[in-house]
């Protein structure tokens, strides 16, 4: 639960300006607050399961986007790539072939 909850977090970072306010509103208390079902319910004066419905679609709706636009998932390889930089930077005498191809992958990422 935890990697999901971690997930739709990056997710809704990267495409909350493509969500309606009410969608932001759900999302933002359900994820980012750790409200319920029933405290947003309550909230929102409407049906627990008009929440988990809603928060159901967004879901999807996020991960359909990531699917066509892949903004997580190349922040998630630049982060690899920079961890890697660093680490060969902290060699003695880091090579030169290495750290081109890493800037080379960073580049393809753009």
């Amino acid at each position: 639960m935890l990697e999901k909850t971690t997930r739709m977090n990056f997710l809704y970072d990267f495409y909350q300006s493509l969500l309606t306010p009410k969608q932001q509103s759900y999302m933002s208390l359900y994820y980012l607050d750790d409200y319920s079902l029933g405290e947003i319910a309550e909230e929102y004066d409407v049906s627990r399961q008009a929440v988990y419905d809603n928060i159901k679609r967004t879901e999807a709706m996020l991960e359909e986007y990531e699917k066509k636009l892949l903004l997580l998932e190349k922040f998630q390889e630049r982060s690899s790539i920079i961890v890697k930089v660093k680490e060969l930077l902290k060699e003695d005498s880091p090579s030169k072939q290495a750290l081109l191809e890493a800037v080379a992958e960073l580049e393809k990422l753009d």
